[in-house]
């Protein structure tokens, strides 16, 4: 049961292994995604920082570092599918739809352990789903709909603070969890970035290929 499939507030009964490939990815393979970065949030920084200290001496999870969280958006395809030219337009057409779209803060915790990643939920959804259609309308204006991938209707947006490296029951991770609480932090989100990723060293790492902002301003 994938963290789509679990209700609010409740929690997956196991964890498994995150690492396994998807169709497509190898060592060495780089895809263009969009994505909700986080440089400089302090806030939200700190928090991840308090849950992780709670979570270091666990076996059996990758902490994610604090220059890497991040909160999926929605993928374009892999480097080498995707020509230049077809970039260029994803940006364009992107910039002008997010443009329109009114300023994003989003709350995040309490975490929630999932199946593969323990993450914080961010809120308020619709103000994420907003952003993801636009921006799925962005690649399909340049690239047609026939090369927008992905379910919409199975996207919860989160930022993971930790991913799962094994299987293992997570009931003494949630008791753990649930005597060490946080509370809820709020963030301004100013841009969407389309970055090049890739997961090689059991993290996500990305190099930023543009930053668009979310919303009428000048500068991030």
């Amino acid at each position: 049961m994938g963290y789509a499939d679990l209700a609010p507030g409740t929690h997956a009964d196991r964890m498994r292994d995150h690492w396994w490939w998807r169709p497509g990815w190898r060592v060495g393979q780089r895809a263009y995604t969009w994505h909700i970065t986080f440089e400089g949030q302090e806030q939200l920084h700190r928090l991840a920082r308090h849950h992780q200290n709670t979570l270091s001496a666990v076996p059996g999870l990758d902490l994610v570092p604090l220059e890497w969280l991040h909160l999926t958006m929605q993928g374009v395809g892999f480097v080498g599918d995707v020509e230049p030219s077809e970039v260029s337009r994803v940006i364009a057409e992107t910039r002008t739809r997010l443009a329109q779209l009114p300023g994003v803060a989003l709350t995040f915790g309490p975490l929630i352990v999932a199946d593969e990643a323990i993450v914080l939920p961010a809120e308020p959804e619709s103000a994420v789903k907003d952003v993801r259609t636009t921006i799925r309308e962005g690649i399909a204006a340049a690239l047609g709909w026939e090369r927008v991938g992905e379910d919409p209707d199975r996207f919860r947006p989160h930022v993971s603070v930790a991913y799962s490296n094994t299987d293992h029951d997570t009931r003494p991770l949630v008791e753990l969890l649930e005597q060490n609480p946080a509370e809820r932090v709020t963030v301004e989100v100013p841009a969407a970035s389309l970055i090049v990723i890739h997961r090689d060293q059991k993290v996500y790492q990305w190099e930023t290929v543009e930053e668009v902002p979310i919303g009428q301003r000048h500068s991030l």
